[in-house]
């Protein structure tokens, strides 16, 4: 499956997207499908979040903000688990298209070719294996990206498995990257708004328990990721947080790994809900996310609910044992 993908890509103009408010691991996976199998364009026709608009800014690449098939061989798909995710009436993605993801399958890439390894803990990590089996040797500024990728989704390690770790040192040991040069390129610092909304984020948060088991929710105007790491900090065990536009909504939701370990799984959570209300939700154990229209009070409501009945569940299995 690796060698026909990358033969798909080989020799063809293509186009790549990205989901909306698309995350390193997105841009990176893009970024190194572009420079391996050229000629390529990126597209994120939902934008990027704010540490991605900082790297493509340190890198000096050229984004296309809106999607048009026209002119192209093939459009690819990296790293985005539904058509949902891209902004309605904004992509339709073709039939035969390409689709390279690492999240539980939805079911929802129906005519595509779909290459999915939902074992991955970062969409780079696939990236890398196509690159192998294609036998290209990329850049180190390409390899580098890789890495930022990895680094990312796996949360700065917090959630990496042995397969990333292992990946990320023959990255780093065949391109001779020292490890200060790929936490560099994704650091940034916290802008003022950001420190505002986060705070404003946590003071705004409401939790319940269950034994030990802590989750937490809260509405924000932006920010939603920093502010779910912030409340992390605090102490809750999962987190969901949420922001309204108009009609629409946008969640993230993030998960401790001593969670992960006890059965909770935010992608799972977040995909039933999601189906229950017609809205796009999955993604990992640890870190998912859900958008479409809605009120965020209810989301954030039935995501607490959902979550205490876990913590219910958890705890009987736990009494019995």
């Amino acid at each position: 499956m690796l060698r026909t993908t990358a033969d798909m890509l080989r020799n063809r103009s293509k186009i790549i997207l990205v989901h909306g408010n698309a995350d390193m691991d997105a841009f990176c996976c893009a970024y190194a499908l572009s420079k391996s199998f050229p000629p390529a364009a990126i597209c994120a026709p939902g934008g990027t979040d704010r540490v991605t608009k900082s790297v493509i800014e340190k890198m000096n690449v050229d984004i296309l903000p809106e999607y048009s098939a026209d002119g192209y061989d093939l459009t690819v798909v990296v790293d985005t688990s539904s058509p949902e995710q891209f902004s309605p009436g904004i992509v339709t993605v073709p039939e035969g298209s390409v689709v390279i993801d690492h999240h539980r399958p939805t079911g929802k890439w129906g005519g595509m070719h779909f290459l999915c390894d939902d074992s991955k803990v970062s969409c780079a990590e696939l990236i890398y294996d196509i690159i192998k089996a294609a036998e290209i040797e990329v850049d180190r500024e390409t390899a580098l990206a890789l890495l930022g990728g990895m680094l990312t989704d796996s949360g700065h390690f917090q959630y990496a498995d042995p397969k990333l770790m292992m990946t990320f040192a023959e990255i780093l040991e065949h391109y001779n990257i020292h490890m200060d040069e790929a936490m560099s390129l994704t650091k940034n610092e916290q802008s003022m708004s950001e420190r505002v909304a986060v705070m404003k984020t946590v003071g705004n948060s409401r939790f319940d328990r269950v034994g030990d088991m802590v989750v937490a929710v809260s509405e924000g105007k932006s920010y939603e990721s920093a502010s779910c790491k912030a409340l992390m900090t605090c102490g809750a065990d999962v987190v969901f947080v949420a922001s309204q536009r108009d009609e629409e909504f946008r969640l993230s939701a993030r998960a401790s790994q001593e969670m992960i370990r006890r059965g909770i799984h935010l992608g799972d959570i977040l995909k039933g809900l999601g189906e229950e209300t017609l809205t796009d939700g999955g993604g990992h154990g640890g870190a998912a996310g859900m958008s479409g229209i809605g009120d965020v009070e209810a989301m954030l409501h039935m995501c607490m609910k959902r979550t205490m009945h876990e913590f219910r569940e958890i705890k009987k299995a736990s009494d019995l044992s």
